[in-house]
């Protein structure tokens, strides 16, 4: 098991569960050390204090808050652990609510809650089976590295997860990032569910990281003395590129079919985006004389089929003379 990074209760009304906080997930991301290029050595660094200059150790590094540009209180974590918190050292439950009420963007780092010794055993069950048959999930709150966070309690495959939540305050307005009213036709939203639809996989076990794949090839070859890998042939950045939004999207529902290796029959619709034509002051002569040389193109057909017509009269007319005499 990780290494625990927190140790406490879960306190559901009268009910305690001893539990130690264990992170629900890991890093994996590759990480680099500052480096002098001429000798590789390590470049750290270091605290140093503004006013006398002096290079100042871990043990003579505390917290401040600026009150003012002239004024600072020093704050000990003796201090803060000490403060009249009731989620101190315990993960206090405070309501239910309804799981897809939760907006995800709330919701920050997740962790697993370990039962923490035998006695937690019994009341950890419970409120993992009385979370399990309902709908809801746990709101809490609990104080931890210097503030009070809100909380969210759900289960994952038999182990109650704690998700860290902003405050309500924490959020930002979207409204101002939205961009302005624009039309968009039916015909485009229903591609683009179609193209939603061709693209829907039942879970994301297949994913992965090819960014640190492809920079784990780098140091490796850098390491051996090899070649560094080149970038895939075709593989262009086409960022900024502005492409039609119709042709886009027919082109991703073919794409997305032929990845499935579904065959394209040729029988789906392909849809064209309809765009009304601009009323201005010149369009009227031009139209003016659009309907002109088509009536005059239709009168002189009239005139070439009267007079062919005449023509083949007049032919039969000779030959039944010439018939009778």
């Amino acid at each position: 098991m990780p290494r625990p990074l927190w140790a406490g209760a879960i306190s559901f009304g009268l009910v305690t569960i001893p539990v130690k906080i264990v992170s629900a997930t890991e890093d994996h991301d590759v990480h680099f050390h500052r480096v002098h290029l001429i000798d590789m050595g390590r470049v750290r660094t270091r605290k140093v204090c503004e006013i006398d200059g002096e290079v100042v150790s871990q043990d003579e590094i505390g917290k401040g808050y600026e009150v003012s540009k002239d004024e600072t209180v020093a704050v000990t974590d003796e201090e803060l652990e000490q403060m009249p918190l009731p989620t101190a050292k315990a993960i206090e439950i405070v309501a239910f609510v309804d799981g897809n009420t939760i907006d995800p963007v709330r919701i920050s780092d997740s962790y697993y809650l370990a039962v923490d010794g035998q006695v937690a055993a019994k009341p950890y069950t419970l409120l993992r089976k009385a979370l399990e048959r309902s709908s809801k999930v746990a709101v809490a709150k609990f104080a931890w590295h210097g503030r009070e966070r809100l909380g969210l309690l759900r289960i994952r495959e038999g182990a109650i997860v704690l998700h860290s939540m902003k405050w309500p305050d924490e959020v930002r307005d979207p409204q101002e990032l939205a961009p302005r009213v624009v039309e968009v036709g039916e015909e485009a939203i229903e591609q683009a569910l179609q193209l939603a639809d061709r693209m829907t996989i039942e879970n994301l076990s297949g994913f992965r990281d090819e960014y640190r794949q492809a920079l784990e090839d780098i140091i490796a070859a850098k390491a051996d003395g090899k070649p560094l890998p080149s970038a895939a042939d075709g593989e262009e950045n086409k960022a900024g590129e502005v492409v039609d939004l119709m042709a886009a999207l027919n082109a991703s529902v073919k794409a997305a079919k032929e990845s499935r290796g579904e065959d394209h029959d040729g029988e789906d619709a392909t849809v064209h985006e309809m765009r009304p034509a601009k009323k201005t002051g010149r369009a009227a002569p031009a139209k003016k004389k659009a309907a002109s040389s088509k009536s005059a193109a239709a009168k002189k057909t009239t005139a070439r089929s009267t007079s062919a017509a005449k023509k083949s009269t007049g032919k039969k007319t000779a030959a039944k003379k010439r018939s009778a005499s």
